[in-house]
């Protein structure tokens, strides 16, 4: 049955900004309005799901505890990288079933034991795809998303700025896509961990914009009557 999502993370000076939609959808019906579709992995990684509810659950959960059973064996945690790596090369004997997950991984690596450290983003998908980059959207209502997100995103961004951005993206797909919806969630990971903004309802911001419109318009309307 269709279903859809939004969900983004790019990268920026101040780490990684990750927000999504709390919309489930099944075909036509709108399953949970408040479902977790950014979901800790462990302190300084987190995934955004899309596809299945279920199988991004599932896969989350035997991700983490790989993870954990990583760092119990070798003293340090797995880079962001490594993460990605073994969730595609766990994914790949799947491609082609009907099991549907689409992560985006967002993490800072660090630590006297690694070589490199800062943030990390990657995506990976049920067929095996892997793929690193800055900014990525994913989701029914990532067209709509990345329209905010390819005109506003550098790496000079403040913090600020970044959750602004990722809050107005999330805004404007749920306002277009019929399956994203409800409310958003961000999370922000930098080298100290992930923290997690509250949740904030998208329909206040909606009754606003619709305020903001009909305010232009009024101001319109009233400067062609003066000319």
């Amino acid at each position: 049955m269709a279903h859809g999502t939004t969900t983004l993370a790019f990268m920026f000076q101040g780490g990684v900004m990750a927000a999504a939609d709390t919309r489930s959808s099944c075909s036509g019906l709108v399953a949970c309005p408040a479902s977790q579709k950014i979901l800790p992995i462990h302190s300084h990684l987190v995934g955004l799901t899309s596809g299945t509810s279920a199988d991004c659950a599932l896969w989350k959960r035997i991700l983490a505890r790989e993870l954990r059973l990583y760092q119990l064996r070798h003293g340090r945690r797995l880079s962001t990288s490594g993460a990605a790596k073994l969730l595609s090369h766990m994914l790949h004997p799947f491609k082609g079933t009907e099991l549907c997950v689409a992560a985006t991984l967002c993490g800072w690596d660090g630590g006297e034991k690694m070589n490199l450290s800062g943030p990390r983003l990657f995506y990976v998908c049920s067929d095996g795809t892997r793929l690193r980059g800055m900014l990525f959207s994913v989701g029914s209502g990532s067209p709509y998303a990345y329209s905010i997100l390819d005109q506003g995103v550098h790496w000079g961004l403040t913090v600020d700025e970044a959750k602004s951005i990722a809050r107005e993206a999330v805004y404007r797909a749920t306002y277009r896509d019929a399956y994203s919806g409800n409310c958003v969630d961000m999370y922000h990971i930098t080298s100290k961990g992930w923290t997690r903004r509250n949740r904030e309802d998208l329909k206040e911001e909606y009754y606003r914009e619709k305020e903001r419109r009909k305010h232009e318009k009024t101001e319109r309307r009233d400067v062609a009557f003066s000319d």
